[in-house]
């Protein structure tokens, strides 16, 4: 892997991770366009610095918007707080009951089967594009610019669709959470800063797994005893300021798209990207 690589795989993930097409759809065929090795340690490290940059152009982002609705008082810290608190509950109970699921009925209970196995395969990830798609295009009707806030129900129903996204490459968190908001009456920016308050709360979970993974590796650990982390860590510096940037850029295109009535055009875009996995896989 080198630079070039680094910096393509930054910008695919920092648009792709915020914008709703499914940056582990378009990171796991870039690899594969670029013939790089998704399991090797020195990308394994990137990947998770990659979130992490994504995960602070969010915070940056919306820092000054939460301020004024979720930190406005103490009562609406309480409220929203609590709404973050149930939403993530279902994404957990929903996450594990499927991958329990997937783990009977796909791989019959084999003990080292692990979900990463599927993530691979192009035809989970077009359908997973697909149902994306499909589900802007829906919510693109029901969208409001002045539509109501996040409820206790609406919450626990945004983070079920949440835990449906986990196990499915191509199926967009931020198209799919946003979506379900737009679909149940919630305001275009209330179903964007709650999806995205949502991330920042289940980003960390996903880079601590993948950092576990990591160091897991013998690959990882060799470098590690030997002094040779920093040719795992310096990439992945450059990769994670490279998405910071490309992240922030597409959330203002999102939050653009999305108060202008173009939400709709993320929908052909993923109903498009679904036709050329299946033919590029």
């Amino acid at each position: 892997m080198n630079t070039l690589h680094v910096l393509i795989l930054a910008l695919v993930q920092g648009f792709g991770e915020l914008l709703p097409v499914s940056s582990s759809a378009h990171v796991i065929m870039t690899e594969k366009l670029l013939g790089l090795n998704p399991s090797a340690p020195e990308m394994t490290m990137l990947l998770v610095m990659l979130h992490t940059g994504t995960m602070f152009a969010v915070i940056a982002y919306f820092w000054r918007s939460w301020g004024r609705t979720y930190f406005a008082s103490p009562e609406a810290f309480r409220r929203n707080g609590l709404n973050v608190v149930v939403a993530t509950g279902a994404t957990g109970v929903v996450g594990l009951a499927l991958l329990h699921l997937i783990k009977a009925l796909v791989a019959k209970n084999r003990p080292d089967f692990e979900i990463e196995e599927l993530f691979g395969n192009t035809k989970i990830i077009a359908a997973g594009l697909a149902t994306a798609g499909l589900l802007i295009l829906y919510s693109s009707r029901s969208a409001k610019a002045k539509g109501g806030e996040v409820t206790g129900l609406s919450a626990l129903l945004i983070g079920a669709v949440q835990g449906l996204c986990l196990p499915f490459r191509g199926l967009s968190r931020s198209g799919a959470t946003i979506s379900a908001g737009l679909s149940l009456g919630v305001g275009r920016r209330f179903a964007e800063q709650f999806s995205f308050a949502l991330a920042v709360v289940l980003t960390p979970v996903v880079v601590a797994k993948e950092a576990y993974r990591l160091f897991k590796t013998p690959a990882a650990a060799s470098a590690i005893h030997t002094g040779d982390a920093w040719t795992l860590v310096l990439p992945s510096l450059l990769g994670m300021s490279l998405s910071f940037a490309a992240g922030l850029v597409a959330l203002r295109w999102l939050s653009d798209w999305l108060e202008t009535d173009r939400w709709y055009l993320f929908g052909f875009y993923c109903l498009a990207a679904s036709l050329l996995v299946l033919v590029l896989g």
